[in-house]
């Protein structure tokens, strides 16, 4: 009670007083800190019922004065005072030694509040950094201490000076040795004194040249001494493990300033820092260790749905109420728990250091992709395979970060270049169980397992495509390996013996107004054909293609054009609007040599279309007896592949009339082979035609006979239409970008 009314007695008289020069002013506040100290036999009372508190923020509000009053980038004589005395150094002391109870936490404001307020650069000398250093590592020493919030507060704005001048970090990569981590005594009635005059980590000798030679010469004695100029030593990076200690914090809004400070300084530029962050701290390990437990805490099973749907969050953000996830569904709030913190790992890596992130993510792959998700994706429970399916799927849709995709696409598909063989497909374990998984016995890991491909492919890394498809493609042996000399003759731009769709009984001249493109409305929709893409009977090569694949369901298996929005039209506008988004996603990636020249291909070489193409052609074999929900995944993930820039995977996938090589097949020609089986088959349904109406008009309330067979008619239908607008939108684009 009585230092209250002292102190407010001596706001008075200061009141009242004249004022004096900042200078003196400052030299008395700091005076009466230390008479505190000499004077003083009771150091249990808390600091609170000092003047301490009150003349630490004096001592501030006239350095902030001072440094208004003069030109930008001046030193005052307060200031100067500061460094000179080792202000810094000794309230590091006092902090330490948390005498009176409370200084820790007045110590921590202090130094925030100075860093944060003042404009000119204090960082670099050597009276600043070297206490600030000290007063890093006193952070985060005990879990949920009183001083969290002013610690992390110290830290933060640490971070944000460095980010300001990244190159001030090799001040704060300390050489692994003792004298930069020598003890100081904890303040006792004999030490005092003591304290006032700090160990400084310097030898005497040091501490005079630093004095004499002024800031600037320190910082640059402080930088030769980093170990960005010392290759010889181990580094200490404390700023970074007293970060990561309090993102151990019950205090959640403790954990997301720490993470906040975290991602300052990963995306420093400096190498030397970079190298530390990922050799010398716990980052990997804490980012790794903290993604397992998340997922760990997931229930066994889960609604894929649920998973896919979802809201997403940005890490930090989520705010929760227990009650309400559970009654959402189980598990919801680990699930958002677990993406949230992806995300953060995600965002940490994208935000990196090149060097950094690439460790990272690759501590990632191993830690958690290998570790744990592969057992899950292994297992032979059903359950589990579509749990772990639909969270790997959600995962692969979250990533952004470019090394965290690209170790993850390693993971799953393996680093592997060269050409697929029958004999080679199964080499990679995982990539050949979740190709095999799109053809499982259970539709709806099927269909997870299709959709994670598709959401795969449209991810913005080479390598998948090149995995999946474009490596079984490179040599374009598919093709029909004969000299010119000795190909047959081309009739209307196709060998004889090909399958001349216009001329077959099964797609005639009596074809729906609505399937065949006239030629007013290709030509005014297209382009001006070169003469190269003219043919004799003065079609273009595109119209033949784009009617080809129109023509391919015959008219009794049609239903579309009884049914309003489902015209060509929609189609059109859709794969404009996705070509345009691939070829965004494709222009970075080095596809000039393709085509590649068919004299230097190696068309002698047996064809194996790669396991992927495999099982999707297979399942698209059996679309007339598959699942409507199974075959709309089959032809969704191949309409993405056909919307791909490559010209191989065109001609492979568009080209109706390609000359295959024996034994060959591309997607047309699977097409072909299910519109014979469906010919087939209509004539040993009576009704076919209104029925599959009924069906197409989701109108079959009492039920049909061959449902699954109508469903697989009315889908194969639309995704003819799709590829006839996916191949004219591509001739378009190549038509409109050639001289």
């Amino acid at each position: 009670m009585f230092s209250k009314f002292t102190s407010i007695l001596q706001h008075a008289v200061e009141a009242l007083a004249p004022s004096l020069p900042l200078q003196e002013d400052f030299v008395y506040h700091w005076k009466a800190i230390t008479h505190y100290y000499i004077e003083t036999s009771d150091d249990k009372a808390p600091v609170t019922d000092t003047n301490i508190p009150s003349h630490l923020e004096q001592m501030l509000d006239i350095l902030t004065q001072e440094e208004a009053e003069r030109e930008s980038g001046e030193t005052g004589p307060c200031m100067e005072y500061l460094l000179h005395h080792k202000i810094l150094e000794t309230l590091y002391t006092l902090g330490k030694a948390d005498c009176p109870p409370g200084m820790k936490q007045q110590v921590l404001t202090f130094y925030t509040k100075l860093l944060a307020h003042i404009r000119q650069p204090l960082l670099p000398h050597i009276n600043v950094h070297r206490p600030v250093q000290k007063l890093i590592r006193l952070c985060g020493e005990v879990l949920a201490a009183p001083t969290e919030n002013e610690e992390i507060q110290f830290l933060c704005i640490v971070c944000a000076k460095l980010k300001q001048d990244p190159y001030l970090v090799n001040f704060f990569l300390e050489v692994g040795c003792s004298d930069l981590r020598m003890k100081t005594p904890v303040l006792t009635e004999g030490t005092k004194e003591s304290a006032l005059a700090p160990d400084t980590g310097q030898s005497p000798t040091e501490d005079q040249a630093a004095q004499q030679e002024g800031p600037q010469a320190a910082a640059a004695a402080a930088a030769a001494s980093s170990p960005a100029r010392n290759n010889n030593n181990s580094s200490n990076y404390n700023l970074v493990t007293s970060l990561l200690n309090l993102t151990k914090s019950p205090d959640g809004r403790i954990v997301v300033k720490a993470c906040e400070g975290l991602m300052l300084l990963v995306s420093l530029p400096e190498p030397a820092a970079a190298k530390c962050l990922t050799e010398n701290t716990e980052l990997c390990e804490l980012l790794t260790d903290r993604l397992v437990s998340f997922y760990n805490a997931l229930p066994q099973s889960m609604d894929p749905l649920d998973i896919e749907t979802v809201e997403s969050v940005n890490w930090g953000l989520d705010v929760y109420n227990l009650k309400e996830d559970a009654a959402v569904f189980t598990g919801k709030r680990a699930l958002i728990s677990f993406l949230s913190w992806l995300d953060y790992c995600d965002q940490l890596i994208k935000e990196a250091h090149k060097s950094a992130a690439a460790v990272m993510a690759k501590a990632v792959r191993e830690r958690f992709f290998v570790s744990v998700m592969e057992p899950q994706l292994m297992q032979t429970s059903e359950v589990g395979i579509l749990t772990s399916t639909a969270l790997l799927n959600r995962i692969i849709r979250q990533v952004t970060s470019k090394a965290l995709l690209r170790e993850m696409v390693f993971f799953l598909l393996g680093e592997e270049t060269e050409a697929e063989t029958s004999a080679t497909m199964a080499q990679n374990p995982l990539r050949h169980r979740l190709i095999e998984h799109c053809d499982h016995l259970s539709d709806e890991i099927s269909i997870m397992t299709l959709r994670l491909f598709e959401q795969l492919i449209q991810k913005p890394d080479q390598h998948i495509l090149h995995s999946l498809a474009l490596r079984s493609l490179e040599e374009r042996n598919y093709l029909e390996n004969k000299p010119q000399e000795e190909r047959e003759p081309l009739e209307n731009g196709q060998p004889h013996d090909a399958v001349d769709l216009e001329e077959d009984p099964l797609f005639g001249d009596d074809l729906s107004p609505d399937s065949r493109l006239s030629g007013s409305e290709w030509l005014s929709s297209s382009p001006q054909p070169s003469p190269d893409h003219l043919k004799s009977d003065g079609k273009t090569e595109v119209h033949k293609i784009v009617n080809s694949f129109l023509c391919l369901v015959p008219d009794e298996a049609k239903s579309s054009y009884h049914v309003e929005g489902t015209g060509y039209d929609t189609y059109l506008r859709d794969a404009h609007r996705q070509f345009r988004d691939y070829c965004g996603v494709c222009q970075r990636w080095d596809w000039r040599n393709a085509p590649k020249p068919l004299e230097k291909c190696n068309l002698d070489s047996p064809f194996f279309e790669g396991h992927f193409l495999k099982v999707l052609f297979d399942r698209m074999g059996r679309i007339l007896d598959q699942p409507y929900d199974v075959n709309l995944q089959v032809t969704a993930v191949l309409s993405k592949l056909s919307l791909l820039p490559h010209p191989h995977l065109h001609e492979y996938l568009l080209d109706p009339y390609i000359s295959l090589a024996p034994g060959c097949r591309s997607l047309f020609s699977v097409i072909v082979r299910v519109v014979g089986d469906l010919m087939l088959r209509i004539h040993r349904i009576p009704d076919f035609t209104p029925k599959l109406l009924l069906v197409s008009r989701r109108l079959s309330a009492p039920p049909i006979d061959h449902v699954t067979l109508l469903e697989g008619v009315i889908v194969l239908e639309e995704f003819c239409k799709e590829l006839a607008a996916i191949a004219f939108v591509k001739y378009h684009a190549a038509a409109s970008s050639s001289p």
